[in-house]
């Protein structure tokens, strides 16, 4: 029997037959080649409930684990947590170098005040004219038309309101909800694992929030062309990674056509990787 997991706790999987949810476990035989069924992959059970088989993946996330996404939904808090730029573009660069396609959510938008809306609204305009899908967690009816027949994975930081926006698309779901650590301006963990939840025409998938998010394992190249407005720059050289370079046409942008915030995480997940690589080959 064929079905897809749509929980993992511990050893127990979920997984959604046509017959119904069933309760599985693994055969042994995974665990002896080091592979790990993902909430998202298509297996195939055997009388006794047991996985016996996991299909091909399209692609996998780590940080939140999950295979077979559509769609990442980035839902990302604009106050209380404070709007964190360098995780929402790291988040970007981890999806798309994982071929999945980023809807940004911003959150918690009636706690701004005059002029930071202003500045919201400037920020929104950017990703909007890199072609990114911005949408707002009031925008309901919008991100249906978006998920309709995907698969969704909800990911951000703690505290950005995933959970929150989840209980307004399906109310009967009552995920847990928590208030942030006013002294620690981040979310409490409400989510500890991930969940596949049907709705509608659609399925979306719950995550545990995070701050920190490893990017290392990508290639600079990788990194460079997950930045939509660096692409077609006609710089001097094609091979342009965009830092310190001469005839670089990219770099006389910023601040202008690009916004700086962009090119200054840009330059700071690049550091981050050649840091990275000074270690392995110490």
């Amino acid at each position: 029997m064929q079905g897809l997991i749509t929980n993992i706790n511990s050893t127990k999987y979920i997984v959604k037959t046509k017959d119904g949810f069933v309760d599985a476990i693994v055969k042994g035989i995974f665990r002896k080649e080091k592979m790990s069924p993902l909430v998202g992959d298509i297996v195939d059970l055997d009388e006794e409930n047991r996985i016996s088989k996991i299909y091909e993946r399209k692609n996998f996330l780590t940080r939140p684990n999950i295979a077979n996404v559509d769609i990442a939904l980035i839902v990302t808090s604009v106050k209380k947590p404070d709007l964190d730029l360098v995780l929402l573009d790291k988040l970007l660069v981890h999806v798309i170098c994982n071929h999945v396609m980023p809807v940004i959510c911003f959150s918690k938008i009636d706690l701004l005040d005059k002029d930071e809306i202003a500045n919201y609204k400037k920020i929104k305009k950017y990703y909007e004219s890199l072609g990114f899908k911005v949408l707002d967690n009031t925008d309901i009816a919008n991100f249906k038309k978006i998920a309709k027949d995907k698969i969704v994975v909800c990911c951000g930081q703690t505290g950005a309101g995933k959970s929150t926006f989840i209980n307004k698309i399906d109310k009967n779901l009552n995920l847990e909800t928590n208030p942030i650590s006013e002294s620690l301006n981040r979310g409490v963990h409400t989510t500890r694992y991930v969940s596949l939840y049907e709705i509608g025409n659609f399925m979306l998938a719950d995550t545990p929030g995070f701050s920190a998010l490893d990017i290392t394992n990508f290639t600079k190249e990788e990194v460079r062309d997950a930045f939509p407005e660096f692409k077609d720059s006609n710089c001097k050289y094609k091979d342009c990674m965009h830092i310190n370079t001469d005839g670089c046409l990219v770099q006389e942008k910023v601040g202008k056509d690009i916004l700086a915030s962009r090119y200054d995480n840009y330059q700071r997940f690049i550091k981050e990787i050649n840091e990275s690589s000074s270690k392995l080959f110490k």
